[in-house]
């Protein structure tokens, strides 16, 4: 719009120039005409728009044309005039419009016109002016209209290979390696950018790769060790020659190995569930079978620190799960229990929509705060920090439930409970007929 204004601006002062100097040519002749020695002042073709009069150097009137009143010059200007040229714009009685007038000296006998004054109506000049305004104001409109549509459509389409760029951009994750930016078929900068952000992506990649086998290999590394020493451990405590001090340090440094056996299965997990899907290795079981062997599992400790572990689910409930998997979601969510929670604990199990599979205690439930994260990996609460534990246990079961097609979730009840919500058994074919 600058631009088309700024020309307009030219253009408009050029074409007036321009027609300036075709009315003052115009003029000057008729001058010359109306100044020729023997000849008397020619009338315009049309008084309306154009007139010539001869004055006396005191300004009188000495021939006029038709229709055209004397004293259109003031004595200033007739002074002026008889020193030399003047051309001045005004309004002139019997002239539409706005004249130009040309005045300039005569030289002759005595008794002859002093000053000539030719006027010629700028009526077509300010047509011409007009006009050439509606043409910019009509042309300038349009032409902007359609700058901006083309401008438009070339700027979507110079910006959809990034909108392309940034929708695939939103998809990529690590449980799609290996996905990268579209590249665009023009060699632009908008190209050079997608290749280097697809450089990064691949380091990226990579530095995640190297990340999640070095934690693949340390935690199998560690169970090894950990186990040994378990062993020598428990088979020191059943020597039983021991002092009570000496047995109480040896029971807690047992519970601290089964903590670290727990953190390297935790982080195995991890590793594998980063490669994607967690996988599993889905069988038929009976739910309350799964919740009696955690119960066994965890029946000792919970005595030490004076609690008990009850099962309650129907005997025929049956549940499609990788028994390994289930049991490790369970075992963690029973260690939480142990840990952070109080008096007795509940493992149950129902169908309705589903399956559901509950852990619940009478503790007071997490921390504020902390129950909207608590299935992020190493997300703990003020308190968990100084009663041991990674923060990785709630993260494997949202893990293990999305490796079966379900979810795990907090629930709203009196007392502190998580459900593990699993697709029921599809009946067989033949007994669904």
């Amino acid at each position: 719009m600058l631009v088309l204004v700024g020309t307009g601006l030219f253009v408009y002062s050029r074409l007036q120039s321009d027609l300036n100097e075709g009315v003052d040519a115009t003029l000057e002749a008729r001058a010359t005409q109306v100044t020729r020695p023997g000849e008397e002042p020619l009338p315009a073709t049309q008084a309306e728009e154009g007139f010539a009069q001869a004055l006396g150097a005191d300004g009188r009137l000495i021939d006029s044309t038709p229709r055209v009143p004397g004293g259109i010059l003031t004595p200033q200007e007739i002074r002026r005039a008889g020193a030399g040229e003047v051309i001045f714009e005004r309004r002139v009685r019997g002239i539409e419009g706005v004249a130009r007038v040309l005045a300039r000296p005569v030289s002759g006998e005595a008794g002859s016109p002093a000053v000539v004054v030719v006027g010629q109506s700028l009526d077509d000049r300010e047509e011409a002016l007009r006009s050439v305004i509606t043409s910019f104001a009509v042309g300038g409109l349009a032409a902007v209209l359609l700058a901006s549509v083309l401008g438009y459509g070339l700027a979507a389409t110079g910006l959809r290979p990034m909108e392309a760029m940034r929708r695939r951009a939103g998809d990529i994750s690590l449980d799609h390696p290996g996905e990268r930016l579209p590249l665009p078929a023009a060699e632009d900068e908008v190209r050079r950018l997608a290749e280097t952000l697809n450089v990064m992506l691949e380091r990226l990649e990579h530095s995640f790769e190297r990340e999640r086998r070095f934690v693949a290999d340390a935690s199998h590394e560690l169970r090894t060790p950990v186990a040994v020493i378990k062993t020598e451990i428990e088979t020191t405590l059943r020597s039983g020659a021991l002092t009570p001090d000496a047995r109480e340090a040896l029971v807690a440094a047992v519970e601290e190995c089964d903590n670290l056996s727990q953190l390297a299965e935790d982080l195995l997990v991890i590793a594998r569930a980063a490669d994607g899907k967690l996988p599993v290795r889905l069988e038929e079981i009976g739910a309350r079978e799964a919740l009696e062997s955690v119960r066994q599992r965890f029946t000792d400790r919970a005595s030490e620190h004076g609690r008990a572990i009850v099962v309650d689910a129907p005997e025929d409930l049956v549940v499609r799960a990788d028994p390994l998997r289930l049991r490790q979601a369970l075992g963690n969510l029973t260690d939480n229990a142990l840990r952070h929670g109080v008096g007795q604990i509940k493992l149950s199990a129902h169908s309705g929509q589903g399956i559901a599979i509950e852990v619940s205690d009478e503790g007071p439930g997490f921390e504020e705060g902390v129950e909207g994260r608590a299935f992020e990996r190493f997300a703990r609460g003020d308190a968990a920090r100084t009663r041991g534990g990674a923060g990785l246990g709630m993260a494997i079961v949202q893990a293990v439930a999305e490796a079966h097609e379900g979810h795990a979730e907090i629930a709203r009840a009196p007392t502190t409970t998580v459900r593990l919500c699993l697709p029921e058994v599809p009946e067989p074919a033949g007994l669904a007929a």
